[in-house]
């Protein structure tokens, strides 16, 4: 049975494309930001500060020696919450920029930028609760000489026990988990992260575009 979800705005019934879709169409999205006096600046000042987070830890990881493992288990742990977070926030508030990047790779890269994110939305998920970074990672694959924790790969993991989520919870976490296998598992923690901070810094900088462009329209008209 297909996930459907009732409308935040208007209550249509809809089937949502993304896990964090509240609306069933932009215009439903423009209206309840505007009834519920949505401030664009405000929400562009936090993506900032989560994009500025987001770099100064995964600057980081090149620099962290493979064997300081705790250290390196830490920063790869940091670099998976800080790109969930920007991509989730991307998604909920800037909807219309992140599609229009995704828009312009070709369908093979778009699978793959999508499938990434999914992937370390399922790290970000378990991590820490179910299973532990080493279950994740596998320090000795791939070693390169001069690279560090850049060239560890993700492990490939058993399906997850999924028996205390919703059907619709399930649903979403089987998803994350097959994009996990088919982007993750076996490719290495440098080529990860790399795929995926492009894409956001990417369309970070068009939201933000998009944003100043929208306040100097408000300025002229008054």
């Amino acid at each position: 049975m297909a996930d459907t979800r009732e409308c935040q705005q208007c209550g249509a019934v809809f089937t949502p494309r993304r896990e964090h879709a509240r609306f069933c169409s932009a215009r439903c999205r423009v209206t309840w930001s505007r009834e519920n006096k949505f401030d664009p600046t405000v929400q562009m000042s936090a993506l900032e500060w989560s994009i500025t987070a987001m770099r100064d830890v995964t600057d980081r990881l090149p620099r962290v020696r493979g064997w300081d493992q705790p250290r390196a288990f830490a920063v790869i742990g940091e670099a998976v919450w800080w790109v969930t977070i920007v991509d989730a926030t991307l998604v909920r508030h800037h909807p219309e920029e992140y599609d229009r990047v995704l828009a312009d790779q070709t369908p093979a890269q778009r699978r793959l930028i999508e499938g990434t994110l999914g992937g370390l939305r399922f790290v970000r998920n378990r991590m820490g609760h179910e299973v532990d970074h080493v279950d994740f990672i596998n320090p000795s694959a791939r070693r390169t000489a001069g690279r560090g924790v850049m060239a560890w790969t993700w492990k490939p993991v058993p399906r997850p026990a999924l028996g205390s989520l919703s059907p619709r919870g399930r649903s979403w976490e089987m998803t994350r988990y097959r994009a996990y296998e088919a982007q993750l598992a076996d490719h290495t923690i440098g080529e990860t992260f790399g795929r995926a901070t492009t894409f956001l810094r990417l369309t970070a900088a068009k939201a933000a575009a998009a944003t100043s462009a929208a306040e100097v329209s408000v300025h002229a008209v008054r």
